[in-house]
């Protein structure tokens, strides 16, 4: 057996931002990031660009991310025996979307 050892190659990248491109988008970036955290806890309503509509409260924002508790006024997504929750918060869900996917955000 020989043991040669063969030089890493190099990686060419598939894709390479524009550096104007990377600017747009970081200057974006840090707006939606700003805005969500200036409005934490406030009832909003947000589109994707798919197309998706969520409403609900902003709880927090990081790294590109913005968390919303959805409303779920009038629906329930289990079944529990007994006697309801003595706290509502219990039966909300927390839905993490991407700042990047965002069309609107509008506040309610």
């Amino acid at each position: 057996m020989s043991s040669q050892k063969t030089a890493p190659q190099e990686l060419s990248p598939l894709y390479q931002c524009d550096s104007k491109v990377h600017q747009t988008l970081k200057a974006v970036h840090d707006h939606l990031h700003q805005l969500c955290c200036d409005h934490t806890h406030r009832l909003v309503k947000m589109e994707t660009m798919d197309g998706d509509v969520f409403e609900g409260h902003i709880v927090h924002c990081h790294k590109g991310v913005v968390y919303i508790c959805l409303n779920d006024e009038g629906s329930h997504r289990a079944f529990f025996p007994g006697a309801p929750f003595p706290y509502p918060y219990y039966n909300r869900f927390v839905l993490p979307l991407v700042l990047f996917n965002l069309l609107t955000i509008s506040l309610l």
